[in-house]
């Protein structure tokens, strides 16, 4: 794959890669410098992509570990003023995306991958790098811990 067909892939990615981030990262200044030294180690390391097929799980996965490196790095920090919730995309249904911003990252990056990127669980599991077992366990845990917040809520999802 030549460099102009990586880059132009890349910006194909960008709305996946936005939504990866954002699951992870509540603000935009973190989402944006994950996503840009996602794309820069991407494209420096392209050589080592074995499968041209494989290179949206492997950018994600390059994606994953920058937002845990920002994540590590904020955690050092005392922040003046609290956090803001996670941002809303246009479009989206308002319950469904703040009861999936409630949930621990550890349950929100599976849903996130799965059910809206579209990544099978096999796929979510190399890039997670846990087992097949652990990713369905943990959408189910996140199926059920957003079930319970509905039904509290008085919400009915079917």
């Amino acid at each position: 794959m030549t460099q102009a067909e990586f880059e132009a892939r890349i910006v194909g990615m960008q709305d996946t890669l936005y939504r990866v981030s954002a699951t992870l990262l509540p603000q935009m200044c973190d989402r944006e410098d994950a996503i840009q030294e996602c794309v820069y180690r991407a494209l420096i390391k392209r050589e080592r992509l074995r499968n041209d097929a494989a290179m949206r799980a492997w950018v994600v996965r390059i994606l994953i570990n920058e937002c845990y490196q920002v994540m590590r790095r904020r955690k050092r920090e005392f922040p003046v003023e609290t956090l803001p919730e996670g941002e809303v995309e246009a479009g989206a249904d308002l319950e469904v995306r703040q009861t999936l911003m409630a949930l621990p990252p550890a349950l929100r990056l599976p849903v996130e991958l799965h059910y809206i990127e579209g990544y099978k669980i096999e796929e979510i599991a190399r890039m997670l790098r846990v087992p097949s077992g652990t990713v369905k366990s943990r959408l189910s845990r996140a199926r059920k811990a957003m079930r319970e917040t509905w039904d509290e809520r008085g919400l009915v999802r079917t």
